[in-house]
């Protein structure tokens, strides 16, 4: 370095001239003196076999001391090959950036570039308008509980494999399988869509494969008694329930239709046919228009309730006359009061004893899971057997209802004589 010409004393006396004039400080830092009196550092510098002017502030808030700094920084950077001109602009883009990012963030926004960022326009191009509103929402929700707090500000194109595999293992970890499944796919997705539409922000799509995330089938199973003597006394029980009339007969009805019990306690009575004796809810869980076959027992619970209920739109209405059917919880509530926990039955059971018993007794598993509502895959078959598995579906109905009864009675049998 050559020897540095300039001392404070100097700097502070220099006066403004007629021309713009400089006071060198060697190895190309210098001070320029305006005609305005104000005090400008400089720094020039070659990169490339170019020369060029890098400016490092305005005297006395940058002082001697420190211009020299940041004069050595530059001359660190040419060294390197870097312009230092060029990333001060860089770093001001990204101060920039820093900035509108933080001020997303204040705002609830996600930041520019991010994973989050990614995902809510992968959510709302690619999957709001081709799904039902509520599916939307479940994976929005998905994402915003379990994926964007771990990695939702990280920049998409850095997110590694190791980064998605701690957000579905956090999830097995803590037995939310279909969750981690469901979000694997949906994470994978998501990059897969960025590749295409948002080449400049995704590279790669770093998600790991199913296989390799080794997901294994846990199934939840709802409390059920599968033991006729023990059935027998829940029948019982339930008919010596002395609850509000609503859930009584609600409770009576929901082991003969053995439905899903938020489809039993939203029954409308638009959708009873007493002439044809079916009930034809529309199934939201697998979006069907299902036929239940009526019961001679049925039947009658539905005639005692509708000179309670007939007036409105729903079978049980709620006791609060808000025009809303009862809450599914009412049975819960109601089963609870006769002595059964939820780790021994729940409304929800009463389709995993039936479809117990009656595989028991014989009948056809088609005709089970399609009164079941259980939807095969194959959309053709779904059709057929809606229709082909009607009429064994009536003889089992009341085959059903006359087999409880018997139960009630206190029989302990299980093959019941098929009627038909």
């Amino acid at each position: 370095m050559a020897k540095e010409l300039l001392q404070d004393p100097a700097i502070k006396s220099a006066k403004s001239k007629a021309k713009d004039y400089r006071l060198n400080d060697g190895d190309g830092l210098y001070l320029i003196v305006k005609t305005s009196g104000a005090k400008w550092w400089r720094f020039d510098y070659t990169i490339n076999s170019k020369r060029k002017t890098l400016s490092v502030g305005t005297y006395p808030d940058t002082s001697l001391k420190l211009a020299r700094e940041k004069a050595g920084d530059a001359r660190k950077s040419v060294a390197k090959g870097v312009d230092p001109s060029d990333d001060r602009k860089q770093k001001k883009e990204t101060d920039k950036k820093t900035i509108e990012n933080a001020k997303r963030q204040a705002l609830g926004l996600a930041v520019d570039g991010s994973f989050e960022d990614l995902a809510r326009k992968w959510l709302d191009a690619d999957v709001k308008p081709h799904v039902k509103l509520n599916t939307y929402n479940t994976k929005f929700a998905r994402m915003a509980i379990y994926v964007w707090p771990i990695i939702g500000n990280m920049p998409a194109n850095e997110i590694t494999h190791a980064d998605v595999c701690d957000v579905i293992y956090s999830l097995k970890d803590r037995g939310l399988i279909p969750t981690a499944r469901n979000l694997r796919g949906e994470i994978s997705a998501c990059f897969e869509w960025g590749q295409l539409q948002r080449p400049q922000l995704v590279v790669s799509n770093p998600t790991p494969t199913a296989k390799a995330m080794n997901f294994k089938h846990v199934v939840k199973h709802r409390s059920a008694i599968i033991d006729p003597k023990e059935f027998g006394q829940l029948l019982r029980d339930i008919y010596s329930y002395e609850g509000t009339y609503i859930v009584q007969q609600a409770l009576r009805l929901a082991p003969l239709l053995f439905q899903r019990p938020i489809e039993t306690s939203s029954m409308q009575w638009a959708d009873v046919d007493f002439d044809a004796r079916e009930w034809r809810p529309h199934i939201s869980k697998t979006d069907i228009n299902h036929i239940v076959p009526l019961s001679n027992q049925a039947i009658q619970i539905l005639i005692d309730v509708k000179r309670i209920s007939g007036w409105g739109d729903f079978v049980f209405p709620s006791m609060r006359k808000d025009g809303k059917p009862m809450s599914n919880k009412s049975l819960n509530h109601a089963l609870g009061s006769l002595g059964y926990s939820g780790d021994k039955i729940t409304p929800h059971g009463f389709r995993t004893t039936a479809s117990t018993f009656l595989n028991e007794q014989g009948w056809s598993p088609d005709a089970i899971e399609r009164q079941l509502a259980h939807v095969p895959r194959d959309k053709v078959r779904m059709a057929y057997n809606r229709a082909a598995w009607l009429d064994e579906r009536r003889r089992m109905m009341q085959s059903w209802a006359d087999y409880l009864d018997s139960l009630r009675a206190g029989a302990q049998i299980l093959n019941f004589k098929k009627i038909g």
